[in-house]
């Protein structure tokens, strides 16, 4: 029985396989294709010919964002950020205090040689009148007379000649009974009295030089060790020793120093040729002295003759 449908089974058989043959390309063609991922991967290069220079690597701009240094490499900042290293570039850019000791520096500099041309015109003045007076006293014969030439005089040798005078009027009745010892004391007292207040009077102003002379360079001083003192806080501050930290502050501590030396060491020398030239001075009042109390000591010998005493 089973023999008599095989040739219906063989047909049936070969009706599905050719059924199947023909649907499945077009599945084939209708099943979704897998994306394709390419590879970002570039292609290696062709291998580059060996040469003897070191090979230069592109450069290649980073889009990423530069992240801030840390602070252990981040570039110190200096403690006095400054690019003018002229005297007023550091003036301007030195502490309140090392600015204030270098204008008192300054202003004593002004101090100095303001004094230096007043005190040479008042010296040279003063000098050329005493030499006009002794000169005077000297050629007179009495002491009358030379307190009449000098009478229009305003100089200290002038005053000598007519305090002298006076003193020998105002004792001339005691002469006679006291002797001439007490005029020629109390006259040689006046004297010495105009030629002190003369020197006191010519010797104004150049005190100031002494003293500036003396303190310029300690406060010039001072203001060095102010700027070094910044400098090394500037480097315990920035954690750095580099010298452009360092460098800024001394060399305002340094100017400091040197407007201190040229504060002191003029006002040193002209004190010292001030010293000279008021002794010159006051030896043309000795001269004037010595000259008046010789007139007086002839007045009083002729008057001791006149009186037949």
């Amino acid at each position: 029985m089973l023999t008599a449908h095989l040739p219906i089974f063989r047909r049936i058989g070969l009706g599905v396989v050719t059924a199947l043959a023909l649907a499945l390309p077009g599945l084939a063609q209708q099943a979704p294709q897998p994306p394709v991922v390419q590879s970002e991967m570039p292609e290696p290069a062709a291998p580059a010919p060996v040469t003897d220079a070191a090979p230069t690597l592109p450069t290649q701009p980073s889009t990423a964002p530069t992240a801030p240094l840390p602070a252990a490499i981040a570039p110190a900042e200096t403690a006095h950020p400054q690019t003018d290293y002229s005297p007023w570039g550091m003036y301007q850019a030195a502490h309140w205090v090392v600015k204030l000791v270098m204008v008192s520096l300054i202003f004593a500099c002004f101090v100095t040689w303001t004094v230096l041309v007043f005190k040479m015109i008042e010296l040279a003045v003063a000098r050329a009148r005493a030499r006009r007076s002794v000169k005077t006293i000297h050629a007179a014969h009495s002491l009358e007379t030379a307190s009449a030439e000098l009478s229009d005089k305003t100089d200290p040798a002038a005053f000598m000649a007519q305090a002298a005078l006076v003193e020998y009027r105002r004792s001339d009745p005691a002469i006679a009974a006291a002797g001439p010892d007490g005029v020629k004391e109390r006259t040689r007292s006046v004297l010495d009295r105009i030629e002190v207040q003369a020197g006191s009077r010519i010797r104004k102003g150049t005190g100031l030089l002494a003293t500036i002379g003396a303190t310029a360079p300690f406060v010039g001083l001072f203001g060095t060790v102010w700027g070094i003192m910044n400098s090394f806080i500037g480097i315990a501050e920035t954690k750095t020793t580099n010298l452009a930290v360092v460098a800024p502050g001394i060399a305002e501590a340094l100017l400091a120093t040197a407007i201190g030396l040229v504060a002191a060491i003029p006002a040193v020398v002209i004190y010292n040729h001030f010293s000279r030239e008021i002794a010159a001075y006051r030896q043309s009042l000795g001269d004037a002295a010595a000259g008046v109390e010789r007139l007086l000591s002839r007045d009083l010998d002729f008057r001791h003759i006149k009186t037949g005493g």
